[in-house]
């Protein structure tokens, strides 16, 4: 491997670590994560002067965030624990420790799946221990006070009635599959985006800054270790953890062991554990018993000594496909849905958490190359341990399945889209479709009508309130109707979503044409094009070479564009919506200049005049392009109080950085 090619597998692992420990959102799944792990050590061990103290094996992890609670640094570094990934690798652990310590014991602890926090109690005037301090790991040498959060576990002592001065113990706070499940339900039941798995959602509720929050959201927690302590509990750990047992305080599952095969015999244990506990594991650690021979096993500045964690492989179960759905998305696009069971139990699959009964199945070229039909037998697992993927036929159906003819929602022939694996439905009044396009209108990046989520449009469809966008703003003539009816509530939720609805009248016009679904124009594409157009009226009249002469329409989208105007109805849809009083035009002040085009600017932390929407319209309107994340493309980083990861992120990339005050200079 070249140095640049270390650099840029540097840069990836630092990535992937931002995603994973400070913003709760991974993309890749833990296996995927260790896999670059391990190539980075090795090219690092191949190559020991290219190792910086910013490289990824040198780093412990995260960032204390300011907006989620006050630093604190650590008495105890919060470090972490070497991977590995072979039981042979364990095993020459074991015999080195062995070599050194013949006498020595170990600890075998499941590696539960959450986030790590240090509990301190200092001794009060009654001669209890009292709980002062709760903090998360950080970068493992400064992390966030959170002990108002903490106070709300369950599972955290609050007074520990033991004879000390004082005592640190560091856990694994974590969210069980019952409290995962209802916060998903709820959520989706509100229409509100669900948690990609149960240690993202209690990372997120352990930062909260509404300590309600994590009251209601149900965290528990395991104390695995004394940090510090008196001497009486700082001989044996396993001494330590069944003290605190005995005491009240809620111990990780922890089994000692002698030798070798007993350690993989317990390994083996807890793997066949693994799906019947209430919250996930990823590993088991084994721990050195006699706490005074740890640091004879150093293992860098990263990594606590005495320690490893034996990594299990990524969860995959077999699964029988029960049934095949096809279904028609608001562009006509069909799509694919297997329904399966697991085959050991019969029931939903169990994988990282959460219970799995369907997957993605794409188009008809991915179903003929994975065979799958009805019956046929799959391996399942979770794409970066969110989204559920079938990965490999185990044993083949009878029949491959093959897409219908017709539209299983109008009965209109399906059509295969010319150079592509999509087939799709062109009846523009499949309702199908059509539930989903007037969804879509009234969703946030286009008319952002609130009360109009996808149950009540089909329940206007269904009783022939709406069939096209124009429909949604004729509602109000059957107020008293959609009272009696309580489509949207008794009388005060129905006032509230009408007015939702005349007040999107006046949204801008970018809006509007995100909302009418024309393929290829999205909310950015929608307000690049508006800012070449006074009007819908002059955008729907505009020729293919006006459309193709703006820079990034390409002469695909123009093609959408045209075609989707060109067509009789939606025109007079158009010409309904403006009679309805639907703001078509743009207003003068939307764009101001081009003083900022072609620069890409970044906002993070708390600006002293502006808030986010504001700026990002100050920046979009006079031409410049607004993004979430930093990277090589961003021009400027606009940086306001407590500003996070992304300051770091940009210092490193040399982005230029600016105040609210330099921006508004780049304009005036």
């Amino acid at each position: 491997m070249s140095k640049e090619e270390y650099i840029k597998l540097c840069e990836t692992i630092d990535y992937h670590m931002d995603r994973y420990y400070n913003q709760d959102d991974p993309e890749i799944s833990d296996y995927e994560y260790d896999q670059l792990m391990i190539k980075l050590k090795k090219v690092e061990k191949e190559n020991p002067d290219w190792v910086t103290p910013d490289s990824p094996t040198q780093k412990i992890g995260g960032t204390a965030k300011r907006e989620a609670g006050v630093k604190v640094t650590h008495d105890v570094p919060m470090l972490s624990i070497e991977d590995v990934f072979s039981k042979e690798d364990v095993v020459a652990w074991v015999d080195k420790v062995k070599s050194v310590h013949p006498d020595c014991i170990f600890s075998v602890e499941t590696k539960i799946d959450g986030l790590s926090m240090t509990l301190r109690y200092e001794r009060n005037k009654y001669g209890f221990l009292n709980l002062t301090l709760a903090e998360t790991r950080g970068d493992g040498l400064v992390g966030e006070d959170v002990t108002k959060n903490a106070l709300e576990i369950s599972d955290v002592k609050k007074i520990l009635k033991l004879p000390y001065e004082s005592l640190q113990l560091r856990g694994e706070v974590y969210m069980a599959h019952s409290e995962f499940e209802k916060f998903n339900a709820e959520q989706e039941q509100a229409g509100k985006k669900i948690a990609a798995n149960p240690r993202n959602l209690a990372a997120g509720t352990l930062r909260q800054l509404d300590s309600s929050v994590t009251k209601e959201r149900g965290l528990k927690m395991f104390v695995f270790n004394i940090q510090n302590g008196p001497e009486e509990l700082m001989g044996s750990h396993s001494y330590g953890m069944d003290f605190l047992s005995n005491n009240g305080v809620k111990t990780v599952y922890h089994k000692k062991c002698s030798t070798s095969d007993e350690i993989i015999k317990t390994i083996d244990e807890i793997a066949e554990m693994r799906n019947e506990l209430e919250y996930d594991i990823d590993g088991a650690v084994i721990k050195i018993d006699q706490i005074n021979y740890r640091n004879d096993f150093p293992a860098g500045s990263k990594y606590s000594s005495g320690h490893i964690a034996y990594k299990y492989p990524p969860e995959e179960r077999v699964v029988v496909i029960d049934e095949i759905l096809v279904d028609v998305g608001r562009t006509g696009k069909t799509t694919y849905t297997g329904v399966f069971h697991d085959k050991e139990t019969g029931k939903p699959a169990r994988l990282c958490g959460t219970k799995v009964t369907r997957a993605t199945l794409h188009n008809q070229d991915y179903i003929n190359e994975m065979k799958i039909g009805i019956g046929g037998e799959y391996k399942l697992f979770k794409s970066g341990e969110i989204i559920p993927k079938l990965n490999g036929c185990v044993t083949a159906p009878k029949i491959i399945f093959n897409t219908p003819d017709r539209c299983p929602v109008c009965g209109s022939l399906f059509v295969n889209e010319e150079d592509t694996a999509d087939i799709r439905c062109e009846n523009s009044l499949c309702k199908a479709q059509l539930s989903r396009t007037l969804s879509y209108f009234c969703s946030i990046d286009a008319m952002n009508i609130i009360g109009l989520g996808d149950s009540i449009i089909d329940t206007l469809i269904k009783n022939g309130y709406i069939n096209n966008f124009a429909d949604i703003y004729k509602l109000d003539a059957y107020k008293e109707e959609l009272i009696a009816n309580n489509v949207f509530g008794k009388e005060k939720g129905t006032v509230k979503v009408l007015e939702t609805i005349e007040k999107s009248k006046s949204n801008d016009p970018s809006k509007l044409l995100t909302g009418l679904g024309i393929r290829n124009v999205g909310k950015n594409t929608a307000k690049l094009i508006m800012k070449h157009f006074s009007s819908i009226q002059e955008l729907m009249n505009a020729t293919y070479e006006e459309l193709t002469a703006i820079n990034d329409i390409g002469e695909i989208t123009a093609e959408y564009i045209r075609k989707f105007f060109d067509e009789p109805k939606n025109r007079k849809i158009i010409d309904e919506l403006e009679a309805a009083g639907v703001s078509m035009n743009i207003s003068e002040s939307a764009v101001t200049s081009e003083k900022l085009k072609g620069l890409t600017f970044v906002v993070t932390g708390t600006l002293p005049n502006l808030d986010r929407k504001e700026v990002t319209d100050l920046i979009e309107n006079n031409g410049g392009k607004c993004t979430g994340s930093v990277s090589k493309k961003t021009d400027y980083l606009v940086v306001g109080e407590a500003p996070g990861s992304k300051l770091t992120k940009a210092q490193s990339l040399g982005v230029n950085i600016i105040s609210e005050e330099e921006l508004l200079n780049m304009i005036s």
